[in-house]
């Protein structure tokens, strides 16, 4: 059977060396997580999707709730065979991502949330998400992206970052990012969750992030049991592209420590 979802997934299983899972933001695609896929691949294998409504994968206008994005993030770990492995997700993706945990957490030997936050949606929250879905629906996607990309990367992003960004938000389908809008809008409060996650974790959150603040990552770190926080200092709500350099040393170090606490099974996947 033939995944539901567009993916990368590039590098080997190792015995030593958990699969790395990267679920990217709105209204973007896999290849936010260039940088991070080039880097890690090298020694471990890491698969990116596009998420259901983005990139190359299919869409499904009306709405797509969180849990829906988890089961086709769980289908597609299915099909390929990644039993367990680090999960990490940057803005929508950490909400996914929590939702992951809520749902196969028993798979998750770390936890990665980058700019994100954990509260459920607030009324006038829910309000503005449908009617940015209505908008865009109207419009397209041009109008917002030109309008958003000063606060989706800070003023000291290069030119290609901004460009590559840019091109991710104009290149999703209107009805996928409304689908998206709606679903987040009705969102739960994962806040109890992440007090019962169990697994090492690692929260990174760009210093001039203006949509999930430090104040929001701070959060998120003191709810985690076992958790480092990483504030990445001139980059916004793309760190991992903004700062790919610093962004992976944290990751790598987190990676390490994470498998460092589990010992190799021979031929995990």
């Amino acid at each position: 059977m033939s995944p539901f979802l567009a993916y990368e997934d590039k590098g080997a299983d190792s015995s030593s060396r958990l699969p790395l899972v990267l679920l990217h933001g709105h209204p973007f695609d896999r290849t936010m997580w260039a940088p991070q896929i080039e880097a890690f691949a090298a020694e471990r294998r890491v698969v990116a999707p596009d998420l259901r409504g983005y990139g190359a994968s299919p869409v499904t206008p009306g709405i797509t709730p969180l849990p829906l994005f988890a089961r086709d993030v769980e289908a597609l770990l299915d099909e390929l065979g990644v039993a367990s492995f680090v999960l990490a997700g940057l803005s929508m993706g950490g909400q996914i991502a929590m939702e992951c945990c809520a749902r196969f957490g028993d798979r998750v030997r770390g936890l990665v949330l980058a700019d994100t936050f954990a509260a459920a949606e607030t009324p006038d929250g829910r309000r503005a998400r449908n009617a940015m879905a209505d908008r865009l629906l109207r419009e397209g996607m041009r109008g917002y992206a030109d309008e958003v990309l000063d606060t989706m990367v800070a003023p000291y992003a290069s030119a290609g970052v901004r460009a590559h960004v840019h091109r991710m938000m104009t290149g999703t389908p209107p009805e996928g990012a409304a689908a998206a809008l709606r679903g987040r809008a009705e969102r739960p409060d994962y806040r109890d969750l992440l007090t019962r996650v169990t697994v090492p974790a690692l929260v990174v959150v760009g210093a001039d992030d203006t949509y999930t603040p430090v104040s929001d990552a701070r959060s998120l770190h003191a709810a985690l049991p076992d958790s480092a926080l990483h504030v990445i200092e001139r980059a916004a709500h793309m760190p991992n592209l903004e700062r790919p350099q610093e962004f992976n040393a944290a990751l790598a170090a987190f990676l390490s420590r994470v498998e460092r606490a589990e010992p190799a099974a021979p031929g995990r996947r």
